[in-house]
């Protein structure tokens, strides 16, 4: 929201309009203020959008199909640069570095890009920058084998508490928000499994396929879903409040008894560095609801992760001081 501003006495008025004029005169002339551009006239240059992962993977890919849709609405380049490393946080740095006018952007992956600075010192921390809008949400799916001993999500659930630690689950990382939510169902519902860290869906796949975990609790992307399609994966719950359509019959963790454990969505969104102008973040808000409403877009990012309801600066910005309050004490325990 833009601050309010007090306004001359009618007394000097006329002081204040020359003095108005003199600076749109020094701006038309290219004065020496060293000001930026309005925020009327953005974009004035290229567009940098940093992805803080690698190239080929769901940011990589909602970074690129944004940005080209900004570009060609806006009339300006959005060059995509991956600056992968050390969890997200050199794209976030790189972000950082390059200035608050609006031509410097991340791609943010919430709950991660909140998490990482509760953690250890990353380069940057949560007040360093500011949500834009959400791209898409991908949940968390628990998930077993075909074949597997459990048939359905009441009878996991029964053996871990029978026998506390010894069903395994392989998660995507030890701090990601897969991990956190099954220490959460530990330490407030009293069951208890023992996690296996991961670096990603390629390597839980292979263990679960191969039997060296009992589950898996997984991103739900085109991956996870062409093996739920194929018949290898059996999802047992789903991670949001409510349930998905494209898993429609997979209940919720809520639904479950779970009620707290909602928070393993990934939502991956565009950021700019904290100080950029009111006028700009806005413009780029509407530049990204305008983009999502593109069925070549929807398309092209998967109409299942794309959210049902638009999540702009105020709403992200809500997800994200969420993340921090829920999962801040456990990271620093």
């Amino acid at each position: 929201m833009r601050s309010p501003r007090s306004f001359l006495p009618a007394l000097v008025a006329a002081s204040a309009v020359l003095l108005a004029a003199c600076a749109e005169t020094e701006q038309e002339g290219g004065g020496g203020t060293g000001a930026a551009a309005p925020a009327s006239e953005y974009p004035t240059e290229d567009i940098t959008l940093y992805v803080p992962y690698a190239p080929g993977g769901p940011t990589d890919l909602a970074a690129r199909t944004v940005g080209d849709c900004l570009a060609e609405d806006f009339g300006s380049a959005v060059v995509v640069e991956n600056r992968e490393g050390a969890s997200g946080s050199l794209g976030m740095q790189a972000m950082i570095q390059g200035g608050n006018d609006g031509h410097s952007l991340s791609l943010i992956a919430v709950p991660a890009s909140a998490t990482n600075p509760l953690q250890e010192d990353v380069g940057y921390t949560n007040e360093d920058y500011v949500p834009i809008a959400a791209v898409t949400e991908i949940p968390s799916v628990l998930a077993v084998g075909e074949g597997s001993r459990f048939a359905d999500a009441e009878a996991f659930f029964a053996a871990a508490e029978q026998s506390p630690g010894q069903v395994t689950v392989g998660v995507p990382g030890a701090t990601t928000s897969q991990a956190m939510e099954l220490q959460r169902l530990a330490e407030e519902y009293g069951v208890e499994v023992a996690r296996v860290p991961f670096s990603g869906n390629a390597e839980m796949t292979t263990a679960l396929l191969g039997g060296n975990v009992d589950a898996v609790f997984i991103n739900a992307s085109k991956d996870v879903l062409e093996n739920i399609e194929a018949g290898s994966f059996v999802p047992l719950a789903i991670s949001p409040a409510e349930r998905v359509d494209y898993l429609p019959d997979v209940p919720t963790l809520a639904e479950l008894g779970y009620p707290e454990l909602t928070n393993s969505v990934s939502v991956f969104g565009l950021a700019a560095p904290a100080g950029a102008p009111e006028e700009v973040l806005q413009t780029l808000e509407d530049g990204v609801r305008a983009c999502l409403e593109k069925p070549e877009v929807v398309e092209t990012l998967g109409d299942q992760y794309v959210p049902d309801s638009f999540i702009g600066q105020q709403e992200f910005q809500a997800r994200i001081d969420e993340i921090v309050e829920v999962y801040g004490p456990l990271l620093q325990d």
